[in-house]
C-alpha cells in the first residue's frame, strides 16, 4: 500500500516538476524508505531527515527549544516547525513532517501511544492533522507512513 501511494505521489510531483522532502521522528525513516523503494524517485525526492531526539529537531530543522518545552515533540506546533525547517534546509517545494508515540512505552494520558501529529507544507500552505493509531509499534509506524503519503497527495490535489 505504501509503495502504491509513493508511486502516486511521485507521478504528481514529477508532472509538476516539484521535489518532496521529509522530516520524520516516530517513523524513523520509514517514509523515506517507502519513497525510495520507487525506482526513479530521485527525480522527485530531495532528502529525508530523521530527527528522533529533540536536539536533532532543533539543530537540523530549526525547531524552537521554546516550542518543544511548551508543547512537546508530539504536537501540532512542533510538526509545523519541522515542516517549515525541512523546507528551509532542502531544495524541495513540498514537505511532510511526522512526530508521534509509536509505543509500547512513552505514552501519557494526554499523549497516549498511537498519537501521531502530521504536517504537510508547500509554499504558504500548511496543513496539520492528529491521528490516534492502534496496534503495536510496527503497525503504528506503517499506518503513519500511509497517512503521511496520502496527506502529500491530498495537499497536491487541493491546490499546492
Amino acid at each position: 500500500m505504501s509503495t502504491r501511494l509513493a508511486k502516486q505521489v511521485g507521478r504528481v510531483l514529477k508532472t509538476r516538476g516539484m521535489l518532496l522532502t521529509t522530516a520524520e521522528s516516530c517513523t524513523g525513516g520509514g517514509i523515506a524508505q517507502a519513497i525510495t523503494r520507487v525506482s526513479g524517485s530521485s527525480v522527485w525526492f530531495d532528502r529525508g531527515f530523521v530527527t528522533y531526539s529533540n536536539i536533532s529537531k532543533e539543530e537540523m530543522l530549526g525547531v524552537s527549544p521554546d516550542t518543544l518545552e511548551k508543547h512537546g515533540a508530539v504536537s501540532e506546533a512542533t510538526v509545523r516547525e519541522m515542516a517549515d525547517g525541512v523546507l528551509q534546509f532542502s531544495r524541495a517545494q513540498v514537505a511532510l513532517a511526522v512526530s508521534g508515540i509509536a509505543g509500547p512505552t512513552g505514552g501519557t494520558p494526554e499523549k497516549p501511544v498511537g498519537m501521531v501529529w502530521f504536517a504537510w507544507a508547500s509554499g504558504r500552505t500548511v496543513k496539520t492533522a492528529c491521528h490516534y493509531l492502534s496496534g503495536d509499534r510496527d503497525a503504528i509506524r506503517v499506518k503513519a507512513t500511509r497517512i503521511a503519503l496520502q496527506g502529500v497527495l491530498d495537499l497536491l490535489n487541493n491546490g499546492a
